[in-house]
């Protein structure tokens, strides 16, 4: 996708997406292979992906890749107490006075404090999107707030670190209440769904998959990616299935007519959530 004027805003291209890929922002000779992927997002991350030695090295990189808008993406800075946040924001900043720059937005690693985000996003251009990264104890607790700060497109789950911060297991079960804050924080603040934390298994398509239908099923509107072989297997569980496309169907068709469709009673919230499904689907009625 090309920059300029005409191109969608940061904000709206983050909001919509089902899949963000990250790419190490010190491997340029990957950015192309990254936005060809097929993810609706790319995020080029100078976090975790890049070591301190090559920090600077790999910021220059993303400001080169992103001058002019051959390639659109947001990119993962550090977090707000690391040496290298200010040069990062500084420097994408300047990037943005550029008129065909690709930058989408950032995303703040480890966001837990309100004031903070709050600060970052006026500094920010109204377009591009600022999502924050819940991956502890105080991010979960303060999400509510994090969410309502004005101008966060949507909040993002890193599940290992969190279950590092509170020592617990990282099988899904167990963080089933961090996800829940999250949706229901989102939910509250009238912002577009959370994205869920990447999988960490990149070749397994039936973990990958139920990973992501997990995650959809408590109300996430996608999920981060790690590799591209994620993508196709993520987009596709966020899909409504033949099968819930012909039970909303029938519950459409019913609509007026029938009390039970199927065994099942039929009031408004029913025939709302199938009529959601269809438009999901491309079947709106």
């Amino acid at each position: 996708m090309s920059g300029g004027t005409t191109a969608v805003a940061g904000s709206d291209v983050v909001a919509a997406a089902v899949t963000a890929l990250f790419v190490p922002g010190n491997r340029p000779e990957r950015f192309a292979k990254a936005a060809a992927a097929g993810a609706d997002v790319v995020i080029i991350d100078l976090e975790d992906a890049v070591s301190a030695a090559d920090k600077a090295k790999a910021l220059a990189a993303v400001v080169d890749a992103l001058a002019d808008g051959g390639l659109r993406a947001l990119v993962r800075v550090n977090g707000a107490d690391e040496l290298t946040h200010d040069a990062e924001i500084a420097a994408l900043l300047d990037l943005t006075s550029r008129p065909d720059h690709g930058l989408l937005g950032l995303v703040l690693p480890k966001a837990d404090d309100p004031a903070r985000l709050s600060l970052l996003r006026q500094r920010l251009p109204e377009e591009l999107a600022l999502m924050p990264l819940i991956e502890s104890a105080a991010g979960v607790v303060h999400a509510l707030e994090l969410a309502r700060v004005p101008g966060i497109t949507r909040l993002a789950f890193g599940a290992i670190d969190f279950a590092l911060d509170i020592d617990a297991s990282g099988e899904d079960r167990f963080l089933d209440h961090a996800r829940s804050q999250l949706v229901l924080a989102s939910r509250a603040a009238g912002i577009a769904a959370p994205l869920d934390s990447p999988c960490v298994e990149i070749h397994d398509q039936h973990t990958i998959g139920e990973s992501a239908s997990l995650a959809r099923k408590f109300g996430f509107g996608g999920k981060l990616c790690i590799h591209p072989r994620q993508v196709g297997f993520v987009s596709s569980a966020f899909e409504p299935s033949e099968t819930e496309v012909a039970w909303a169907l029938s519950v459409v068709g019913a609509e007026g007519s029938a009390v039970q469709v199927g065994g099942q009673m039929i009031d408004r919230p029913v025939t709302d959530r199938a009529k959601r499904i269809l438009a999901k689907a491309g079947k709106g009625l």
